[in-house]
């Protein structure tokens, strides 16, 4: 892979030569009629990975800017949300809403547990009324993979005005995912992640609902009002300068997700989760997610059962590879291994070697 480590971490993730040829093309104004052309057909091919048929949409800015967009736009000032915190990241979406002047309810779960639908259901049949709950799909922190459609389902049935608003930051690309038949209304994802691509942008999509409620909520913000900024930029013009190279660089990985395809994408990640969570096994590791139906595809955090996870790095590095050494509480306790985007099982197998 040339003179730099190979990314195994959670994110940014290893973006191969061909993406790295584009980044690196001349630019061009982002007025000009190509360039317009070109985000009009990212939009489109957004609503293919997404499985939806409503608009889809990007912004040049971190996930973490789209957590706080969906509190802005969709839950109005008075209101509750309630947040399914299983880890750091969905934490994380938590105290943005307090920030955002919302009352921020937690439904906290163990490290390394998924939600219980039945607990779900239970909280929104006894608790006080939600504008929204806000789901972090795959916690990259744990490796917990949520069960989204069967809590999107919850949410449906038991609060249908509460809006599901979903982080899909490390599954979309790598996790099946479906908006529309989950019933979803938000969800975001950076294109770091499952889309291997540098950091830069984040691409998202919106329900007709969860739009039509935004354009009732007051001081949504500016660059992300959420019901302007998807008109102007399905349109093709953006409101601010995007990262035009990395647009490019966008248009370019849809076009090869759709040749892939997704359920061969998902295929390919879930054979590289086993072969990791295989070789674990083998020398005495455990995935830190006990329950087998709710371990990620895409990122596997691995209870290192008193190895010495340091020592692995540095064989790894020694290898020219790089792995996590554990999030948080669990640094050198449980390490974590990104198997996404564009890696392959014969490189996993690679890595795993050299570790």
């Amino acid at each position: 892979m040339g003179d730099h480590p190979v990314l195994f971490i959670p994110g940014p993730t290893e973006v191969d030569e061909e993406l790295r040829r584009i980044l690196a093309e001349p630019l061009i104004g982002h007025r000009e009629e190509r360039f317009v052309a070109v985000v009009r057909d990212v939009c489109t091919r957004l609503c293919d990975l997404y499985l939806t048929k409503e608009p889809a949409a990007f912004e040049t800015c971190p996930a973490t800017a789209l957590m706080e967009a969906g509190i802005r736009n969709f839950v109005p000032r008075g209101a509750r949300s309630l947040h399914l915190v299983c880890g750091a990241f969905s934490e994380r979406w938590q105290q943005i809403a307090s920030a955002c002047g919302r009352t921020a309810e937690p439904l906290t779960v163990p490290l390394g547990r998924a939600h219980d639908p039945d607990a779900l259901r239970a909280r929104l049949r006894n608790g006080p009324p939600v504008a929204a709950v806000a789901i972090t799909h795959n916690e990259t922190a744990t490796g917990v993979l949520e069960p989204l459609r069967d809590l999107a389902h919850v949410v449906r049935t038991e609060a249908p005005d509460a809006l599901v608003l979903v982080d899909v930051v490390t599954s979309v690309g790598g996790a099946e995912l479906r908006f529309d038949d989950w019933g979803l209304d938000f969800a975001f994802a950076g294109t770091q992640k499952c889309l291997a691509l540098p950091p830069g942008l984040c691409t998202y999509t919106a329900s007709g609902r969860a739009l039509r409620r935004a354009a009732t909520v007051d001081e949504r913000g500016f660059l992300l009002d959420l019901p302007r900024a998807i008109a102007e930029t399905n349109d093709g013009k953006t409101l601010a300068t995007p990262c035009v190279p990395l647009v490019f660089a966008l248009q370019r990985q849809l076009e090869r997700v759709a040749a892939e395809g997704l359920p061969a994408r998902q295929a390919r990640h879930l054979a590289m989760r086993d072969t990791t969570l295989a070789w674990a096994a083998s020398r005495g590791m455990r995935a830190f997610v006990a329950d087998p139906a709710h371990r990620s595809p895409t990122v596997s955090c691995i209870d290192a059962a008193g190895q010495d996870v340091d020592a692995m790095s540095k064989r790894a590095a020694g290898g020219g590879f790089k792995i996590d050494k554990g999030y948080g509480t669990l640094r050198g306790v449980a390490f974590r291994i990104g198997h996404m985007g564009d890696h392959t099982v014969d490189r996993v197998r690679a890595l795993l070697a050299a570790m």
